[in-house]
This record gives structure tokens, sequence and C-alpha cells, in this order.
């Protein structure tokens, strides 16, 4: 499970038939049945937040969806659907969907931000495609009412002493607030739905088939559409994976492991820095100097001038998380970790004011979405989805023996979360197999802190010979444009021609951007 996030840390029992198809009697059609021909009439898009810009040539419409599909005629959402249209129509092949992950992040302007990183050839193939996933942003914007909104009160750090019973009583707060704010009707807001919400907005594309890119999150909503709808899945790039035997209870497993992994990337970039940032002259001695920092914020938070906030161990570490996902943003790791002593120890320099700014400055928010809107749908992906375990003190004795395990992670990825308390969902997960055709490229980082390699592995080794795997020797949650030619090379030469590496890829040509 991986949520992106900007700088700030304000925001945050049945078997399954082999083609995907849930076997409980109230559960889904694979197949949405349309009444009617879904329709997009393409014009201006909402409003974004102040300050956001936007491609000019983006154009963005609306699709109605079932809000439940086993009741295709029943209550209706929309959901908001951007395009981006080929460079040359005369080389146009069809449409490639996108979605940024998350959970819930919104996508409506994810063509304008893609469009850049790729060369013309596929510009010219593709009309580029977002969407706002049903619940997010655009899209029938769901909200719990949640007091915290952030990563930080969605990622649940334990106590100082490693007590989890404020976690608890936390996880139980916000899956009642869903419960009673939101209502019933957010149980419908799934991935499976939201990949046969996919499915509509094909049909109203007018398109027999849709290639797709996922990222993150996007990566598990690709493998269910093409487990859903086989045929209509046409080429398919997962970047940044989520292992669909593990939603979503156990996809925090080797989040421990990835940290320390990817950890020491930044902590050699601050090694590098000693003589001006003071953290450490080796990895092992920024390594320290970060988990005694964390130990000692987790029992006296810090005041941040300037703000109403207090820096507490679970902000630092949140914050370390949200910008070892990019390789370009450890300098600004290094120097926030020497801000965050800055704060305990003093005194501030003015590099030090600036990251504080640069991290904690909210963003504005955008027109017509509740604040709460992605911690709300971030909750209703990870809990609808699948069931989760609900033993408190079983979950007391993971995050302990984890703690003891990953220190760099603290327990967290053992913890309670609400879904903990949350109702059952309304199918079991779509089973992805490895029935199917050979259309999906598989794109994976060796140092991938919020998606681990072994996830990636793990999604490779359930999609069999539908799948080919390049694994690229970095750092981050990203893999293409991210320094490597064997990476992009391999990525646009699948978009454009089809042909897929007959063996695992291993590339090493990682040059810093």
């Amino acid at each position: 499970m991986v949520i992106a996030v900007a700088l700030t840390v304000s925001a945050a029992a049945c078997d399954s038939d082999p083609e995907g198809n849930a076997t409980s009697e109230d559960a889904p059609p694979a197949v949405t049945e349309v009444v009617t021909t879904p329709h997009i009439t393409w014009g201006t898009c909402p409003a974004l937040a102040e300050g956001a810009s936007r491609d000019p040539l983006l154009t963005c419409g609306t699709v109605k969806v079932p809000l439940d599909h086993r009741n295709p005629g029943g209550e209706q959402i929309e959901v908001a659907v951007s395009k981006l249209p080929a460079a040359k129509a005369g080389d146009r092949r069809g449409v490639l969907l996108l979605n940024p992950g998350g959970p819930a992040l919104p996508g409506l302007d994810t063509p304008g931000v893609v469009a850049p990183t790729l060369p013309p050839s596929v510009l010219a193939a593709y009309d580029l495609i977002g969407f706002d996933p049903r619940g997010v942003q655009h899209s029938t914007p769901q909200s719990c009412g949640l007091d915290d909104p952030s990563l930080v009160g969605l990622f649940p750090y334990p106590a100082a002493d490693g007590s989890i019973t404020a976690n608890v009583d936390h996880a139980r707060t916000n899956a009642e607030r869903c419960t009673t704010k939101a209502g019933a009707k957010l149980r419908h807001f799934t991935t499976a739905n939201t990949a046969r919400d996919m499915d509509l907005i094909r049909a109203a594309l007018g398109e027999k088939k849709i290639s797709y890119w996922g990222q993150s999150y996007g990566t598990y909503l690709g493998t269910v559409y093409e487990s859903l709808f086989p045929e209509r899945a046409d080429r398919v790039v997962l970047e940044g994976n989520v292992d669909p035997t593990k939603v979503w209870a156990n996809a925090k497993d080797n989040w421990g492991k990835a940290m320390s992994e990817r950890f020491p990337d930044a902590a050699r970039v601050a090694a590098a820095q000693h003589a001006t940032l003071g953290l450490g002259g080796t990895v092992d001695e920024v390594t320290r100097k970060y988990l005694a920092l964390a130990d000692r914020l987790d029992r006296t938070p810090a005041p941040v001038p300037g703000t109403p906030l207090a820096l507490t161990g679970a902000m630092l570490r949140t914050v370390t998380y949200s910008l070892l996902l990019n390789n370009e943003t450890l300098p600004v790791l290094a120097q926030f970790w020497k801000a965050a002593v800055g704060l305990t120890d003093g005194p501030l320099t003015e590099a030090d004011r600036q990251v504080l700014q640069q991290v904690f400055t909210a963003p504005p928010p955008t027109p017509g979405v509740p604040v709460d809107n992605q911690a709300t749908m971030f909750l209703a992906l990870t809990c609808g989805d699948a069931q989760w375990p609900g033993d408190v003190d079983e979950y007391a004795r993971r995050t302990a023996e984890d703690r003891a395990a990953w220190p760099l992670t603290a327990g967290m990825p053992a913890n309670i979360w609400a879904c903990a308390f949350w109702p059952k969902p309304i199918e079991e997960p779509v089973r992805v197999t490895d029935k199917g055709p050979r259309n999906t490229l598989i794109l994976q980082n060796r140092r991938d802190n919020a998606t681990p390699w072994e996830d990636g592995l793990g999604l490779y080794e359930v999609l069999g010979k539908r799948a080919a795997f390049v694994g690229a020797d970095n750092g981050g949650h990203y893999v293409y444009n991210q320094g490597s030619t064997c990476v992009d090379e391999a990525t646009v030469t699948f978009l454009i021609t089809g042909r897929l590496p007959d063996d695992k890829v291993h590339c090493t040509d990682i040059t810093p951007q």
C-alpha cells in the first residue's frame, strides 16, 4: 500500500473464479450491463487550486457510471475524464489511460504531467486520457469529515514506548466517522468498481480496447482491470508495483526492509555534506543521528516557528518517507533533517527556515473538494477492497516485532488501521492470475521504499507469461524517465510496437537527473 504526497505533511471468505469474478451472491458482475452507451461531451476542465497550472490543450468531460454495478440502472455518479489528443491524427493508434496511484490521487491533469516525458512517437500514437477515480476530487468526491486528513494521520506510528493504544482509538474513531458521515454508499467506492468505471470510459471513448499506464496503486488498478476485462486491455505498463496477493492488510509487510535499503541513499547525500549539515560523515553515523532524533521527537515534539505545528517523531518519519520517493528531493531531505535538529537544539539557519516552510506549508485547496477527500478515499479503497483482521492484541504483538526488526519504520507497517473496524467489503478481491494475453510491462526500482522490489517480483510471479519484467538499479518510487536509457527504451518500444523483452531485464545505466 502506498500513498504519494507532496512535501507538506498536511493533506493522507469466498473464492473467486479463474476469470476474476467474485463468487459471493452479492458480488457485482465483471462486466457492467450497460443500460445506455455512455457519452462524453468535451469542454473546459474544472477550476484548479491557486497557483496550479494545466496543459492548455487538455479538455475535460464526465461519464455517468452506476454507483452499484450490480444495478446499472440505479443511482448514477459522475466520473471526470480528461483528454490530451494525439499529436498526429494520422499516426494515432488508440488511447493511453493514465493513473498516478495514491491510493486516491486525482488524475485529471496527469496527461499534461506525463506528456513532457514522452517522445514524439508516443505522443503521436495515443490520446492521453486522465480521470479522477470515483470518489476522488471531481468524481463525486467523498468525505468522512476526518479531523486529521494528513498523511501522519493515515500512517499510524506507535507511541514513544511502543504502545498502540492511541492508534487503536484513532483507527476506531476514523472508521466510525466514515460510517456515520459518508454512510453505506462508501462501500461501493472500491478498486474493482473503479476498474468497471474504466471500461465505461473505454466505451464512452468509442474504443474496443484501451492501453493503460499505472503508477504505484495504479498498478493494482491496472491488474484488476485486465483481470476483469482481459480482451479489452491493449498495452499495459505498470510502474512501482503492488503485489495483488497482499491487498491490503499484508501490503506493508516489506516496508521495513524497503526503508532500510532506501534510507542509505539519502544518508549518503547527508554524509557528503557533513561539513555544513553536521549529521555525520558516514551512512551509519547519519542513521544513528536520525534514529536518536526521531526518538527524541517522539518524547518531546519541537514547535515549528510560524506554524501551529510541532514536529513529532511521526512527522519526521512521514516527511522522510515522502521525500525518499524521488531522487531529486534527497538534498531537500538532508536539509530537512538538519533543520529538525535545529528545532530541538537551535539555532535555525535561513536554509533551515526555508526548508521547513517548504515542507510544512499546506497546498491551497482545490475548489469544491473536501479537505479530507484523499484521506477518505485512501481509507475507502484500502479498507473496502478486502477485509482486514480485527484482533487488536495481534496488531500489538506484530507491531512490537516489526519495531524491533526495522527501527527506521518504528513498527508503523504492522500497526492497526481504521480497516480493522471497517464494514465487511461488498465483494471479495478480484483474483489476478496468469491467464490472459501477454501484454503487460512491469517496471520496478530495486530500492523503492513505497512499493518494494519484492512486491514487483510478486506481481511478476502472479502474472507469469502475461508480463515482462524490467528492473532498475535505482532508488525511489518512479522508474521511467529517471535516468535509465535501458528502462525508457523498453517502455517506448512496447508502447509503439507491442514488443516485450523475452527475459527479465536488469537496467544498471542510471544517470543522475
